[in-house]
């Protein structure tokens, strides 16, 4: 099986040549997130996608549908991640109204008991409404953060999402080169999205973190 990664919080080109160079699969953008240090605008997500040797997802968090297909347009990225309380309703009305794929983010909140059944139901919503990717985040609600906590998830119920759940999921929340390779050998799954694991501060990535955390996936994987 291979385990997909993506490198996300990109800021600059230097960020995005580091998932190159290390063989990331995908590029993440972070775009007009109000409570992200790492968000930008959507003139230099264009400029960067443009600059991006690799496929680029844009991340958005509770914009209309028309902002985002407009976005999309001026963007052209692979894929579009939704990260706020989107419904499924949305997501079908953006499957009809464009070809890039749509990622759905679904959260564990960081020190609570998390459902198992519950979010696997919202998953499954989501991929009866047309999702393409299901991605496993902490949502840290005492800094209204959703995604780039740091913080892990409850990985044997990210496990059993993953296990029931008919799409590609990705497992993101606090993964670093010390811990990657347990959650890898629990959660088992299709891909690992990586943000603060990689950063010497936020927005602003580590070479030698992404090098040697790409390095333990390739180990653990191969």
């Amino acid at each position: 099986m291979t385990y997909l990664v993506k490198l996300c919080g990109t800021t600059t080109v230097d960020d995005a040549q580091m998932a190159v160079d290390y063989g990331a699969h995908y590029s993440g953008l972070v775009v007009e997130v109000s409570f992200s240090e790492r968000s930008i605008t959507v003139d230099q997500a264009k400029q960067l996608r443009q600059q991006t040797l690799i496929p680029t997802v844009v991340l958005f968090f509770d914009q209309t549908t028309d902002w985002i297909l407009s976005a999309v347009d001026r963007i052209s990225p692979f894929a579009v991640q939704l990260l706020g309380y989107e419904s499924p309703a949305q997501v079908n009305e953006l499957k009809k109204n464009t070809e890039v794929e749509i990622w759905k983010s679904l959260f564990m909140p960081v020190g609570k008991t998390t459902n198992a059944a519950e979010l696997t139901g919202q998953a499954i919503s989501y991929v009866d409404a047309g999702a393409n990717s299901i991605l496993l985040d902490t949502v840290d609600l005492s800094q209204n953060r959703f995604g780039g906590t740091g913080k892990t998830a409850d990985w044997e119920v990210a496990a059993e999402i993953t296990k029931n759940c008919p799409l590609p999921v990705f497992l993101s929340g606090g993964l670093n080169q010390q811990n990657v390779a347990e959650a890898i050998r629990v959660v088992q799954p299709s891909g690992i999205d990586l943000c603060s694991g990689v950063e010497m501060s936020r927005g602003k990535r580590d070479r030698e973190k992404v090098r040697g955390l790409m390095a333990e996936v390739e180990r653990v994987t191969r």
